[in-house]
């Protein structure tokens, strides 16, 4: 005859060989746990605060563009290690690790689509690509869609989320792209073309000081880390407490920095709106 205990430990190893592993996750904002499956079926949103988690490249395009409709360019191409940068590991590595780990040759993802039935541009960085860092291709990328958008006459739509900036593995060649893509997107202005850039958690560095902040319509998520240096090293280097909220999207919007923010479940039929409107 089995004691309490016994039965205790056969109740609490049963248990644990039939409830299923990974049915819940910690929120990287609030830190309450939450359950998955509420979450990706809120596309990724924690349902206590409302933290908008990362999305791959590819989950964006399906958030966003109309199925069956996406044409990627440029799908081949890659950085090379024109430095023979090497740190703790070379940058032929990291690239290599993170090819391997996202299925994609570099950050970026850029192609063609409709979005709400409208033909858009449309490209999208990729954080778990060494931060979603604006190498050689990356630029190279958001030139060519540029180029694109105004060859096609049609609108070009950017979602930045870098927290890498510049990629300082390519050195000098990483940071003239902030040159070559902002003149680039000068001409798509000129020529009177759409740009419409979305910003999310986090866009940061030399990416938000070239293609991410020149949009006509600068619109973000909620709560996305957004701005140059951290606030952590800028508190640090004047020596004084910051004001709440610092660089997040709630804060530029209300000095003017960008012109909406939109809940990502929102945001396909929000971008619709825009794109109508403009048109």
């Amino acid at each position: 005859m089995s004691t309490g205990w016994d039965g205790l430990k056969k109740f609490v190893f049963h248990r644990k060989n039939v409830m299923p592993d990974g049915l819940w996750m910690k929120c990287d904002s609030c830190g309450n746990l939450v359950h998955k499956k509420i979450v990706e079926e809120k596309l990724r949103v924690c349902p206590e605060c409302s933290f908008h988690f990362s999305l791959t490249a590819q989950e964006r395009v399906s958030l966003l563009i109309d199925p069956g409709t996406f044409e990627e360019y440029w799908a081949e191409m890659e950085s090379v290690d024109s430095l023979g940068f090497k740190a703790t590991s070379s940058y032929k590595d990291k690239l290599k690790e993170s090819q391997q780990e996202t299925g994609m040759k570099d950050a970026m993802l850029v192609g063609k689509g409709l979005l709400g039935g409208i033909e858009v541009i449309f490209g999208v960085t990729d954080s778990r690509f060494i931060m979603g860092s604006m190498g050689s291709v990356v630029g190279e990328k958001v030139a060519r869609a540029t180029e694109k958008a105004m060859e096609l006459k049609i609108p070009f739509i950017m979602v930045s989320g870098s927290g890498g900036g510049a990629r300082m593995y390519e050195g000098c060649l990483s940071l003239m792209q902030m040159a070559k893509t902002s003149a680039v997107l000068a001409k798509l202005h000129e020529s009177g073309g759409l740009y419409i850039s979305l910003l999310t958690n986090p866009t940061m560095a030399g990416v938000m000081a070239s293609f991410a902040a020149l949009g006509d319509i600068i619109v973000a998520e909620p709560k996305a880390l957004i701005g140059f240096t951290g606030p952590r090293v800028i508190a640090q280097t004047i020596g004084q407490e910051l004001p709440p909220g610092f660089q997040t999207s709630e804060f530029l919007l209300e000095h003017g920095m960008i012109d909406r923010i939109i809940d990502r479940q929102h945001l396909k039929n929000e971008l619709i709106k825009i794109l109508q409107y403009c048109a």
